[in-house]
C-alpha cells in the first residue's frame, strides 16, 4: 500500500495556514468585541470539542438561531471541524416556518441567542426532536430558560481544544432553506470540498479590476449569516487574511459608524439594503467614509439608477449572480479585455449586470430546445450551470431535484441574455416574467430603465390578468424625491424613441406605494405586489 497521503479538501486542512499566517488580523463584532484570528481560531478549536463533549456526532445537525455575531462566526467553522452539519437557520421565517423547516433537517442541538429564546419557548412541545440547547448572551450571564437540556455556549468552549477529524471532503457541511416565495422553502445542502472550492474561485475572482480585492480589504458582508453562507464571505475573509466586521442586527446607523471606525472597504448586500443605506437621512454625514467603498449587489438585480447614486458617493459597485442551490455565486461583474479598455463609467452597463462565470462555472443560456442562444443581448433564454459546488439534490425530494437537474444541467428558472463581450443580463425570473400576446415581456429591463428617474428609490413590475393580452405589466414606485407618472411615462417613451424598450412593454398603471413588501431574505415580495392589484 502506498505511503502517499490522499489530501482532503475539508475544513481541517483549509484554514490551517490561514491561523498560522494571519495570527494578529482582526474579528471585530460591533463595538462588542474585538479579538484575532489567532484567538478566534483557538475559540472554534474549542466549539469543536464542547460540541463532542455534549454528544454531537458526526452527520449530527446543529442549528444556529442568532443575527451576524461572533457567535455565529465561530459556528460557521465549528460546527463543520467537528463533523457535524451547519443549519443556518432563517430568523426572518415566521414561528411555524422555523419550526418545519427545522424539523425537516432534523435539527439534533441548536445554538441560540438569548432574545431568540422566548419565541421557541412558546412552543416548546413541538421541539421535542432536539436534544440540546446551546444558550448564550451577550451579558454573559447565564440565560434562564425551560428548554432542556440546555448548556451555556461559553462553558461549551472550556473543555479545551481538540484537534479535528481528517474528514472525508465529501462530509456534509450545510443544510439551509430557499426563501419559500413560490411555495414551501426547499432543502439544499453542500459538502465541506463544495465550501472550499466555492471560496477559492470565488476569491480569485475579487482581485480583477475593478474590485481588486487584496489582503488589506476590510470585509464587512451585509448578506445575513443564515443566507446562502453569507456569499462564503467569512470563509474568503479568514482564507485571504481580510480583518472581518460584523454588524449584528442590521440597522443603518450602526452600518455607517463600523464603515467609519473599522475603515470597511469592501461588503456585500442585495439592493434593498443599499438603497435602504443611500437613503437613510444620516448619510451625508458619512459621505467621506463612503468614498472608496467597494460593494457586489445579488440577490436581485442592480437597477441602474441605484448604481448611479452609489457612485455619486464614490462607491465602486458591481453585479454578482446565483442562487440557493448554487452555494450561491456563479458570476461576477468583474472587468474582461473588452471592459478594461473602458473606463467605469462607459463599462457601467456590463458592470451592472449578472457580469462574468468565475473559475470553474460552465455557464449557457438556452432557448427550449437545449440550444444555446446567440450573444447578441436580446435573443432571451434560460440559464442552467454546472459547477463543482452546486448542490447535489433538494433534500429528500426527488421530484424537484429530477426538474433541477434536468438533463444533467442545473436549471436556475433564470431568463437571460449575453452580450456581446459575454456578461449575462438576466431579464426576468421564469415565474415573474409577463407573458402579453404570446410575447415575453422583461420586467427587469423595465425596472432598470424606471429607476433612472430622478426621485424613483425601489421599482417593481410585475404582471396583472389581462382578458385580451393574458397579462399587462404594472409597476409599482416608492419615492426618494419629487417625480410624477408624468415623468416616468415620458422617461419610458424616450427609451422607446431610443429603441432600447418596445412600445408595449410601457406597464398601464404606475402605483405610488410607502414600501416594498419584502421575502424572508429582503428580496421585493413581488408575489405579494401581484396579489394587490389581482386579488
Amino acid at each position: 500500500m502506498s505511503p502517499y497521503y490522499e489530501y482532503k479538501l475539508n475544513f481541517r486542512n483549509s484554514f490551517l495556514a490561514a491561523a498560522r499566517n494571519f495570527p494578529q488580523r482582526e474579528i471585530v463584532y460591533r463595538d462588542k468585541k474585538r479579538y484575532t484570528f489567532s484567538e478566534f481560531y483557538d475559540r472554534v478549536l474549542r466549539l469543536c470539542n464542547g460540541l463532542r463533549s455534549i454528544g454531537v456526532n458526526e452527520g449530527d445537525v446543529v442549528g444556529v438561531i442568532d443575527w451576524d455575531t461572533y457567535v455565529y462566526m465561530e459556528s460557521y467553522f465549528g460546527v463543520p471541524l467537528s463533523g457535524a452539519t451547519l443549519h443556518t437557520i432563517n430568523i426572518r421565517y415566521p414561528p411555524e416556518l422555523i419550526y418545519l423547516t427545522m424539523n425537516f433537517a432534523n435539527d439534533k442541538y441548536v445554538i441560540i441567542r438569548d432574545e431568540f429564546v422566548p419565541i421557541v419557548e412558546k412552543n416548546a412541545s413541538l421541539f421535542d426532536f432536539v436534544k440540546g440547547w446551546i444558550v448564550y448572551s451577550e451579558s454573559g450571564n447565564p440565560v434562564e430558560t425551560k428548554l432542556s437540556p440546555k448548556f451555556e455556549y461559553e462553558d461549551l468552549l472550556k473543555v479545551g481544544k481538540c484537534d479535528p477529524p481528517d474528514l472525508d471532503e465529501q462530509t456534509r457541511a450545510t443544510i439551509f432553506f430557499t426563501s419559500g416565495t413560490t411555495g414551501m422553502p426547499k432543502g439544499v445542502t453542500f459538502t465541506q470540498k463544495q465550501i472550499m472550492l466555492h471560496a477559492l474561485s470565488l476569491s480569485a475572482s475579487m482581485k480583477y479590476r475593478p474590485l481588486t480585492l487584496t489582503e488589506q480589504d476590510v470585509f464587512m458582508s451585509l448578506v445575513p449569516m443564515f443566507h446562502v453562507h453569507s456569499w462564503g464571505m467569512p470563509y474568503i475573509a479568514f482564507i485571504n487574511g481580510n480583518k472581518y466586521v460584523l454588524p449584528g442586527r442590521y440597522e443603518v446607523k450602526t452600518i455607517l459608524e463600523l464603515l467609519k471606525n473599522e475603515k470597511v472597504t469592501f461588503s456585500t448586500m442585495v439592493p434593498s439594503i443599499l438603497y435602504m443605506i443611500l437613503n437613510d437621512k444620516s448619510v451625508e454625514d458619512y459621505r467621506e467614509y463612503l468614498k472608496g467603498w467597494k460593494v457586489i449587489i445579488g440577490g436581485a438585480a442592480l437597477p441602474k439608477g441605484l448604481a448611479l447614486k452609489a457612485i455619486s458617493y464614490g462607491i465602486t459597485v458591481v453585479g454578482g449572480y446565483g442562487l440557493s442551490e448554487t452555494c450561491p455565486v456563479l458570476t461576477v461583474s468583474i472587468m474582461n479585455d473588452y471592459t478594461s479598455k473602458m473606463k467605469y463609467e462607459e463599462a457601467l452597463d456590463h458592470l451592472i449586470s449578472a457580469g462574468l462565470p468565475i473559475p470553474l462555472v460552465n455557464l449557457r443560456v438556452v432557448d427550449p430546445t437545449g440550444k444555446d442562444v446567440p450573444w447578441d443581448g436580446k435573443t432571451v433564454g434560460e440559464v442552467i450551470a454546472r459547477a463543482p459546488w452546486l448542490t447535489k439534490e433538494y433534500y429528500n425530494d426527488p421530484e424537484k431535484t429530477e426538474e433541477l437537474w434536468k438533463g444533467d444541467w442545473l436549471h436556475t428558472g433564470d431568463l437571460g441574455v449575453i452580450d456581446e463581450f459575454g456578461y449575462l443580463h438576466i431579464v426576468d425570473r421564469e415565474k415573474d416574467a409577463i407573458k402579453s400576446g404570446g410575447e415575453f415581456i422583461p420586467t427587469l429591463i423595465l425596472e432598470n430603465a424606471i429607476s433612472e428617474v430622478k426621485g424613483v428609490g425601489e421599482v417593481a413590475v410585475v404582471g396583472v390578468p389581462d382578458p385580451k393580452w393574458g397579462e399587462r405589466p404594472v409597476a409599482f414606485v416608492v419615492k426618494s424625491g419629487e417625480t410624477s407618472e408624468k415623468e416616468i411615462y415620458e422617461h419610458l417613451n424616450d427609451y422607446v424613441r431610443f429603441g432600447r424598450i418596445q412600445k408595449w412593454w410601457i406597464p398601464d398603471k404606475i402605483y405610488f406605494i410607502e414600501s416594498m413588501p419584502r421575502t424572508s431574505t429582503n428580496k421585493i415580495d413581488k408575489k405579494l405586489l401581484r396579489e394587490k392589484v389581482s386579488g
